[in-house]
């Protein structure tokens, strides 16, 4: 039994014994370093061409450029807005974007108009059948959606729509979006002022793409817990999760979408939309977004992804100065905060580790019965560089801590005369339930240690975090709201303790914050 030093409540937490390792040194199921990171939520990407020609191709491009925010599945659908009314074209899959999409494919997918969506499950099994976008045929035509984020109210709405008799095909709440729309548009006179309707209903994280026989609409909750941005290429518009992925077909950047706002694009004409939700929300994007998600390249409501990442490695080295030859940044997270902090200190910063970006899905893992201690597929260290010198290592977070001793350990036998560990986020000590896979409270580290023990469980000579009063000035004191409730507790959106579902399994008690 372990509790929490910084609340009341109580885990069983013991090593595995027949497995033959513990919590801090997994002999096999860890083996790649990268075991112990969040996963991306979700990456949408949507495009209207006015001139008529095939959008598929350059959504592929934008969809490649979004591949870093789900690595599961994805997929793309496509309208003819000048064609018989309801006809779309899709295409989707498990795997990579290149692994699913090839040139016979995408010539096939003929339309000037379409979505498209790469996923990581926060929410749903790993199933082709929850894999986006979701097409969905009614009485006004047909329905295409794609949804990066989590609703908080999603089982209440489900449970709601199964009591009337709807069936539901797959495990995700973005199929309760749809019913919902769908069965708000049979109540108004266009299927925008049914995304509005919906927006009032649902609760929670939602970057949306909706596209009707003849209109593409683009739509962000009214906390804006999840990035989306519109551009232009030539005579067409796009939406995208990042602003790279509207770097990746050409186009040009316009603006964010703001929260809480639809943007509706329909006959050459681009359209917004600011429904009256009953009381002003606060702005809360997730700051994970500039801490891990996003790619360095983009932009975010208007804040460099890579110049934030920066401001953190800069206030590290401030807040947790020491004596040492170089810094290194673990690939590919951990290099902007490292260039950052080698700045503000002096020290020199070096490419110490090499990350192996080249590992698929169908990558074989080594059995458990082959004991193998030390597999260093993804990251491997320069020896010559390491070898007697003082190292300050940055990674972006410790979440589980299941492999933060394998780093530890990786450097001290390249021969690392002193390993000094920094995080450039704040603790993770509460879940998410936005659509960021945080696990249940009992499996944060940091909710069942102090920093010193983590560092000595680690094996780290020092070891220092991204104070959370800080996250504002990583930001530049930008004028934005973020969440920070996985370092806080703090929630922006309502949440009922059926939100908890499948998420906590310690018996917490949710009404009682640290």
């Amino acid at each position: 039994m372990q509790r929490c030093y910084f609340c009341s409540a109580v885990w069983n937490w013991q090593p595995d014994t027949q497995k033959g390792h513990d919590f801090m040194n997994q002999n096999l199921m860890d083996f790649d370093i990268g075991a112990d990171k969040l996963r991306e939520e979700c990456g949408v990407f949507g495009m209207y061409d006015f001139d008529g020609n095939d959008v598929a191709q350059a959504i592929y491009y934008g969809l490649f450029a979004l591949q870093h925010r789900g690595q599961e599945s994805c997929g793309i659908a496509v309208s003819d807005t000048e064609g018989p009314k309801g006809k779309v074209l899709s295409y989707k899959d498990m795997g990579l974007v290149t692994e699913v999409f090839n040139n016979r494919i995408l010539d096939s997918l003929q339309g000037q108009m379409g979505i498209a969506h790469v996923r990581y499950s926060t929410a749903g099994g790993s199933v082709l059948e929850n894999s986006q976008p979701l097409v969905m045929r009614y009485v006004k035509g047909t329905l295409a959606v794609a949804h990066n984020g989590n609703l908080t109210n999603a089982l209440e709405i489900r449970s709601q729509l199964e009591q009337t008799g709807a069936i539901f095909q797959t495990t995700i709440d973005s199929e309760a979006i749809c019913y919902v729309i769908a069965r708000e548009r049979l109540k108004c006179h266009s299927v925008e002022e049914a995304v509005a309707r919906t927006m009032r209903v649902i609760k929670g994280a939602y970057s949306l793409l909706v596209m009707s026989p003849r209109k593409l609409i683009a739509a962000r909750d009214p906390h804006g817990f999840r990035p989306l941005c519109m551009g232009k290429y030539n005579d067409s518009v796009v939406f995208a999760s990042e602003s790279a992925a509207l770097d990746a077909c050409g186009a040009k950047f316009i603006r964010d979408i703001e929260p809480g706002e639809i943007v509706v694009v329909d006959n050459k004409e681009i359209r917004s939309i600011k429904p009256d939700f009953g009381e002003e929300k606060k702005q809360s994007l997730c700051v994970f977004e500039y801490i891990y998600f996003a790619r360095s390249d983009s932009f975010i409501d208007g804040i460099s992804v890579y110049e934030a990442r920066k401001q953190a490695g800069r206030i590290l080295a401030r807040e947790f100065p020491v004596e040492a030859d170089m810094v290194v940044g673990v690939p590919e997270s951990g290099i902007d905060a490292a260039i950052g902090y080698s700045e503000e200190s002096g020290i020199p910063y070096e490419k110490a580790i090499v990350k192996n970006s080249y590992i698929g899905r169908t990558f074989i893992k080594p059995s458990q019965k082959e004991r193998m201690k030390s597999v260093r597929i993804k990251l491997n260290p320069i020896a010559d560089k390491i070898k007697g010198k003082r190292v300050v290592i940055i990674d972006d977070s410790i979440v589980r801590g299941t492999t933060v001793d394998r780093i530890v350990t990786m450097l001290r036998e390249a021969g690392a005369k002193e390993v000094h560990m920094r995080i450039s986020s704040p603790p993770f000590m509460w879940s998410c339930y936005y659509g960021t896979d945080i696990p249940s409270r009992g499996e944060l580290i940091a909710c069942n240690h102090t920093v010193e023990e983590i560092r000595q469980l680690s094996g780290a000579d020092s070891l220092g975090y991204l104070p959370a009063d800080s996250l504002r000035e990583m930001l530049h004191n930008a004028p934005i709201g973020f969440c920070d409730a996985c370092f806080s507790g703090n929630y922006p959106a309502e949440t009922t303790k059926k939100t908890f579902k499948g998420k906590e399994r310690g018996g917490m008690n949710f009404d009682k914050k640290c």
